[in-house]
């Protein structure tokens, strides 16, 4: 009986033991992407040459001001240093506390959206525990000691601010093997084969990155555009150098008889408002009776580098109109921008207003800025030296990078962008899960290098869409105050890209009159909020106040999506219906099925 048991615990271990053929197996992939890697990387560097190292975004000087101003003032570096000591002295006690026995209370606990820190054992275990609150507490006087220093310029302060939390978020003990409990675990549990399987994840993303690290956050194998994502059916009406416009098919015997323009940001691909037939902002408006069109913008390559915000204007959102108001033969139409493509469609809403050109009868905008007063954290990336690097860089290729773009909203979000996705992918050894949403923010777009430099210095640094004249497109001084239309603005509570309580300033630019909305969570899943799920909330009230803060205070706040409030807003501006209007029987020549070509374009390797 004891060989017996024996024998199964023999068994048991071998069981546990990884399996040697795909231990192998890893092992050559490994070997075999470390050589080839190596190998193109010393390639690289031959080409190159030796290049001197730069500072584009002026951390050194930042962080340079910052040391000295924070030396300047010994008194208060000696109350930080003996704060962070106390704190530690009290960590101790508590420790000490806990180790005999007792339950006291943490000196140091993670926010409650705080993912980091969600396994048991970073409450359970001592160790863990100890290590958990003794991050905290650092972290935060780290963050403190910068952040209240006197004397910084207020750029000086934001990049220091921003980058001291990034070099924060970066040291957390769940980034690292042994100080993670759910990575220490998986580790004895595999005998290391998930840190093999890691690396070899790694050297993936390196190799798809062709040399630059490009995390794979989803399993992009898992979906296709038009099977799985973007399949509201449709047809391609029209197409130019800039876009293509898509009409979809209706699914109700009447529709009404305004049109629906939705102009999607062209940083993005539009079907972030198509992805799945339940949470399809499209489908749904074609199921509500709309007449929906969509421009696709353009993947743009060098031979587009000197479009510029004009082109965009005129080629894009102007042809736009012309094409939806011709394939359906109305005299005016509704539209929607979302972000960018928002302010897009303010920009052009205040230059039809001089040209006394009514055919957009309302304008929606989603997320949107119009004042750039206060971007949020995007602005630590914007000023004259980021900006002029920048513009070197797209001098030389005729575009912005896409992956460029999307590597700096990735850091806004570090925790849930980055680090995730590093201990899931390189620590745990795992592939990342299927996930739509992350699909699609994979999907980076290019931008001309004409448009965004005007579209950054304009916008941003200088701010001057908001003045009266203070941007001139198509020769036309620019006044958002001429526009009288009807305006909707979404935005979101959460929001780090487009504040909220910047957004509510561009909705004060106009005469018109306007309807604010605010929605629960953020830039995405705020507005990507279809009335099915239930989830979040949002904020409305009668009128705008003086203040943002005004406003929130008088609103009220309702359960569920606010896309059924802007169903209701749109049809309080006309509700007249017609017969459907089916793309392939309009004015204009069907190119192609839904969603399209310009779509597909996808420019990085590591998303096919």
């Amino acid at each position: 009986m004891a060989q017996a048991q024996q024998g199964k615990t023999s068994d048991k271990e071998a069981a546990a033991l990884p399996d040697p053929a795909e231990l192998a197996q890893t092992y050559a992939e490994v070997a075999e992407r470390s050589a080839r890697l190596l190998s193109d990387h010393v390639g690289r560097q031959l080409s190159r040459g030796m290049t001197a190292p730069s500072d584009e975004l002026g951390l050194a000087r930042a962080f340079m001001d910052m040391t000295s101003k924070l030396f300047a003032d010994p008194l208060r570096l000696a109350q930080v240093q003996m704060s962070l000591v106390w704190d530690y002295f009290s960590l101790w006690q508590n420790s000490m506390q806990r180790f005999m026995g007792f339950h006291p209370d943490p000196v140091a606990t993670p926010a409650r959206d705080d993912k980091r820190f969600k396994d048991e054992d970073w409450q359970d275990c001592f160790l863990f525990d100890y290590i958990k609150q003794s991050y905290l507490i650092t972290a935060r006087h780290i963050h403190d000691s910068v952040a209240n220093i006197d004397g910084l310029d207020e750029i000086t302060r934001k990049k220091v601010n921003f980058f001291t939390r990034s070099y924060v978020d970066a040291l957390s003990p769940s980034n690292f093997v042994l100080t993670n409990p759910q990575v220490f675990r998986e580790t004895v549990r595999s005998h290391g084969q998930n840190l093999v399987k890691g690396f070899n994840n790694l050297l993936r993303d390196i190799e798809e990155g062709d040399g630059q690290l490009k995390i794979r956050m989803t399993d992009t194998s898992a979906f296709a555009l038009g099977k799985n994502v973007a399949t509201t059916p449709g047809k391609v009406v029209f197409e130019n150098a800039l876009f293509q416009l898509l009409q979809y098919t209706p699914t109700t015997d009447k529709v009404f008889a305004r049109p629906l323009l939705i102009v999607p940001p062209w940083i993005n691909k539009y079907y972030v408002l198509d992805l799945r037939e339940k949470n399809s902002l499209i489908k749904w408006l074609v199921d509500q009776g709309h007449t929906v069109f969509v421009m696709s913008w353009v993947n743009p390559d060098a031979r587009l580098a000197d479009k510029g915000f004009d082109d965009y204007v005129q080629e894009g959102l102007l042809s736009a109109v012309d094409k939806v108001l011709e394939q359906t033969g109305a005299s005016s139409l509704n539209a929607a921008g979302y972000c960018l493509g928002g302010t897009l469609l303010g920009t052009t809403m205040a230059y039809l207003a001089a040209k006394r050109d009514k055919r957009i009868a309302s304008a929606s905008y989603f997320t949107s800025l119009l004042d750039f007063s206060a971007p949020g954290e995007l602005g630590v990336f914007i000023d004259e030296e980021q900006v002029r690097n920048l513009e070197k860089k797209m001098e030389e290729r005729g575009y912005l990078e896409g992956s460029e773009m999307a590597n700096t909203f990735n850091m806004m979000r570090s925790n849930d962008l980055i680090w995730s996705f590093v201990i899931n992918n390189y620590l745990l050894g795992k592939d990342p899960f299927p996930f739509d949403l992350l699909y699609w923010n994979s999907d980076s777009t290019r931008m001309p290098a004409k448009m965004h430099s005007f579209y950054l210095r304009n916008m941003y640094m200088k701010n001057a869409l908001r003045e009266p004249g203070g941007i001139e497109v198509l020769g036309t001084k620019i006044d958002l105050a001429k526009v009288k239309a009807p305006s909707y603005f979404i935005s979101t509570i959460e929001d780090h890209i487009a504040p909220w309580k910047t957004t509510y300033l561009g909705a004060q630019l106009f005469s018109g009159p306007v309807r604010f909305v605010l929605g629960g969570s953020g830039h995405i899943a705020g507005v990507v909020n279809p009335p099915v799920a239930n989830k979040y909330a949002y904020w409305s009230a009668p009128e705008l106040a003086a203040t943002a803060e005004d406003w929130y205070a008088s609103a009220e706040q309702h359960a569920g999506s606010w896309w059924p409030d802007w169903q209701a807003w749109l049809l309080a501006q006309d509700d007249k219906q017609v017969a459907p209007r089916d793309p392939a029987q309009g004015k204009l020549e069907v190119l192609e099925d839904a969603p399209g070509s310009y779509v597909k374009m996808r420019l990085d390797k590591s998303v096919r």
